[in-house]
């Protein structure tokens, strides 16, 4: 009796563990781009917006260094550690293996020992200011999910500035300046992530809490702060997701201030230590990377759940109709109406907003909710076909139907049969309504008359409904398949009859 409670305990431990290793990093599922379904129709496509899992992008970017010179090596160096100028026992090597120190080495993995890193040249040419800048690359757009950290194997740099890029490095705009004093360095009062609020999440700020020498473990990292800022509409622990994918939704400025397909690390000035630098000991001084981390996802527009990495380039696998490396348009024969963003809400499925295929040729839809409207409470499906209410059929719902034997014969006696006539003499009939402004005769009975047709005038389309009145204005619209939607109406009204009395003007 035992066993199957603690298997039970250990499945349902297991499960929350699971749930909980997840939480923290996967701010959203939204896995999955379509799904099969079962309709009146039968099996049908459900679409939902998606996007793919967060990773470490670190893997599949390019780093670039400026001065590209700047690696330590060569020539060969001796290096002093900060703390004690009188240890100078760290060579820097770029002909051997074990003491070169290239770019690379801020990207591999961590754990061995000793410790790998990428490091700079030293302040040989003091006082003229050491400065590196650090540029990662994607060609991809990206979206933050997580802390962006470095790690310093040397002292933390004294100055610094994070810059991102959303036009592949063409323009560069700050994410954070970092600095022992921002009034001296940047003429900024300091602040922390702790002090933005809703209103202020996208200012740029100059924080001091990652520029001290480091004496711990935990004070080598540098840290911009991505978690803290969802916090600000997710809850502390980001339980209220709702609420950060409605700000994402509606405000571009949120999305794009955590989207990049660059970053640059500008670095300023390197730890000395103390107020003033010691020109004796100039090989104390110089900058060491042993880590940076990066989480995000690539960017498909909610249209795309994976992305691949092929010939040294990310790319989403669309899904919804759409193409390009973001999914960023619509497929060839699929624009039926123009491409739009993915939807996070409503939750959790979210709203896909495929691209539909391209009318071909000059027919328009059967249905919308704008120029033909399905009529007697009748709803129109994926604009192909009205679904009419009961007691009532035709392409736009706009007849009585019969229920049983008999109930026609009402409708119908009295009245010469109205056969179909041919595609050829509806063409006929249509085209010749529009040059003379003349309506096609059909009976006055409401259940026997087409009821829209569209009315070209110079630069409008109005839609008019027959009646024994005469004509009645229903609204307006632009004129380009004005004369095509009459032809068509009138077309798909003659084969839906069978029966009916001609009146004439």
């Amino acid at each position: 009796m035992l066993w199957p409670i603690l298997f039970s305990l250990q499945a349902v431990c297991t499960s929350v563990s699971h749930a909980m290793q997840h939480y923290p990093a996967a701010w959203g599922h939204y896995d999955v781009c379509k799904s099969q379904i079962y309709t009146e129709e039968g099996l049908a496509w459900d679409y939902m917006a998606c996007q793919p899992e967060a990773t470490d992008m670190t893997k599949y970017l390019r780093v670039a260094l400026d001065p590209p010179n700047i690696t330590c090596g060569d020539p060969p160096e001796t290096y002093c550690a900060l703390e004690n100028p009188y240890m100078c026992n760290n060579e820097c090597d770029a002909t051997t293996e074990e003491l070169a120190h290239p770019p690379e080495l801020m990207f591999d993995f961590e754990g061995r020992n000793p410790t790998t890193f990428w490091q700079s040249s030293s302040w040989k040419k003091y006082p003229k200011p050491l400065q590196v800048n650090i540029t990662l690359s994607w060609n991809k757009t990206v979206e933050l999910t997580d802390d962006i950290v470095l790690t310093f194997e040397s002292g933390r740099p004294e100055q610094m500035v994070l810059e991102k890029s959303l036009d592949y490095g063409r323009t560069w705009t700050p994410y954070q300046f970092y600095a022992t004093d921002c009034l001296d360095a940047f003429t900024m009062e300091p602040k922390t992530a702790n002090d933005l609020t809703q209103r202020t999440l996208l200012d740029i700020i100059c924080t001091e809490d990652y520029s001290r020498g480091y004496v711990w473990k935990n004070d080598k990292t540098v840290r911009f702060e991505i978690k803290d800022r969802f916090a600000l509409f997710a809850g502390p622990r980001l339980h209220n997701m709702a609420s950060l994918y409605g700000q994402l939704d509606t405000t571009k400025n949120l999305r794009d201030f955590f989207t990049i397909t660059d970053l640059r690390i500008k670095l300023l000035k390197p730890a000395t230590g103390a107020t003033m630098v010691d020109e004796n000991n100039l090989s104390r001084y110089f900058y060491a990377i042993s880590d940076i981390k990066v989480q995000g996802r690539c960017k498909c527009n909610l249209h795309a759940n994976s992305c691949v990495f092929d010939k040294g380039k990310l790319g989403c696998e669309c899904e919804h109709n759409t193409t390009g490396p973001d999914c960023s348009r619509c497929k060839r024969h699929y624009h039926g109406r123009a491409w739009s963003v993915g939807s996070y809400l409503p939750i959790p499925k979210g709203t896909a907003n495929i691209c539909i295929p391209s009318n071909q040729g000059p027919v328009p839809r059967v249905c919308d909710n704008a120029m033909l409207r399905c009529q007697n409470g009748g709803s129109c499906h994926h604009h192909q076909r009205c679904h009419c209410s009961p007691g009532f059929t035709g392409v736009l719902c706009e007849r009585a139907s019969c229920q049983g034997p008999g109930e026609c014969d009402d409708q119908l006696s009295g009245r010469a049969a109205l056969h179909r006539p041919g595609i050829g003499r509806l063409l006929a009939l249509s085209l010749a309504v529009l040059p003379h402004m003349r309506l096609f005769p059909f009976a006055e009975r409401p259940e026997t008359r087409p009821p829209i047709l569209h009315q070209k005038s110079e630069n409008t389309c109005v839609e008019l409904e027959l009646s024994s009145a005469g004509t009645q204005k229903k609204g307006r619209g632009t004129c380009g398949q004005c004369a095509w939607r009459t032809i068509y109406v009138a077309i798909l009204y003659f084969q839906g009859h069978s029966g009916g009395r001609r009146s004439h003007q």
